[in-house]
């Protein structure tokens, strides 16, 4: 079934409830993780006021936390319940390179997310020639082309090995301090002092254009900016939360691995990767609750589901019957209520 090197030759004995706990977990996170970030999919399929620039990045994200969910956690899943790798070496590689990407693959999608809010509303004029259709396509292209070569390296290096204490064929820390740190560096605390740049750049902003220091000359910010860029700063805080402690741990390992590695406790290693891996699933939930255009469609697809019409019908298309059907003087053409993106 397996291959010299195993990774199935060390395993961990724990009491019963523990191995449950991170079961339950595990299982809790790919359900979500799977049926909201396939709505989210299908929001922006179905909805043509979720079909713009800002939002393809949205969907690459789905689709990086997606990834996850439907190959290395059910393989973390199984090394739980079997209390140990029993899936031999190649799926091990593969495990831990798809879990690399899709890290690697939220985080650069987070930048660009970062990136386009920026220029959004910081540079709205120049906006829609720097997010036409095709550069956009083209710029989640090279998103996933960085992720790939990011990782690529740890085939190489040897760093993708099975960890018992969190049953995971993950990046190993203290295979090499240089590799780590740059890992660190250019994976998580470089594209976060990015991201923070941006959205303090935004802030500002919204704060000038609250207390009217604005120039007059600048494009005014609507409400529905705001809210969009509320949305999109909370799943980068959820992400910086969630990815923190591992990533520091990581950082403290590589720098001094005889001093740290004694000093820290099982329990806090495996809560940092537990914490992480449940990151996945918290986007689509973040959409619903605070975005009034992806909640709507949420409800409508659930029903759409429940009654077997999702492939059937563009729901995106039902508000614009209903006012064909009630015609109203007041919808002409200059008051039409514009809807933002993500």
């Amino acid at each position: 079934n397996s291959s010299a090197p195993d990774p199935s030759d060390t395993v961990l004995y724990r009491p019963p409830w523990v191995t449950t706990t991170l079961g339950c977990f595990l299982i809790f996170t790919i359900v979500v993780d799977i049926l909201g970030n396939l709505l989210v999919i299908f929001s922006v399929y179905r909805n043509k006021k979720l079909r713009n620039a800002g939002n393809i990045f949205v969907v690459s994200l789905a689709v990086a936390d997606l990834v996850v969910a439907i190959y290395p956690y059910p393989l973390v899943l199984t090394s739980i319940f079997h209390n140990g790798w029993n899936l031999g070496s190649v799926h091990c590689q593969i495990s831990g390179f798809l879990m690399g990407v899709s890290v690697i693959g939220s985080i650069f999608n987070i930048t660009g997310i970062a990136i386009n809010r920026y220029c959004y509303i910081c540079h709205s004029l120049k906006y829609d020639k720097l997010y036409s259709d095709k550069n956009s396509v083209c710029y989640v292209m090279l998103i996933w082309l960085l992720t790939v070569v990011a990782i690529v390296p740890n085939l190489f290096v040897g760093s993708l090995q099975y960890d018992p204490r969190v049953y995971s064929c993950t990046f190993e820390q203290s295979v090499s301090s240089a590799y780590t740190i740059a890992v660190v560096f250019f994976h998580f605390i470089l594209p976060i002092m990015i991201v923070t740049y941006c959205y303090l750049r935004i802030w500002i902003l919204v704060i000038q254009v609250r207390r009217r220091v604005k120039p007059d000359n600048r494009p005014k910010i609507t409400p529905h900016d705001v809210r969009n860029f509320v949305t999109m700063f909370v799943v980068f805080v959820l992400f910086a939360v969630c990815w923190a402690p591992l990533n520091f741990i990581g950082l403290a390992v590589a720098i001094r691995p005889k001093v740290v590695v004694p000093l820290i406790p099982e329990w806090l290693f495996v809560a940092s990767y537990f914490m992480a891996y449940f990151n996945s699933c918290l986007n689509a939930i973040v959409y619903g609750v605070l975005n009034q255009n992806f909640r709507r469609e949420y409800k409508r697809i659930v029903v759409s589901v429940c009654t077997a019409r999702i492939f059937f019908q563009d729901s995106s298309n039902d508000a614009g019957e209903r006012l064909k059907s009630k015609p109203s003087p007041l919808m002409t053409n200059n008051n039409q209520v514009k809807v933002d993106s993500v």
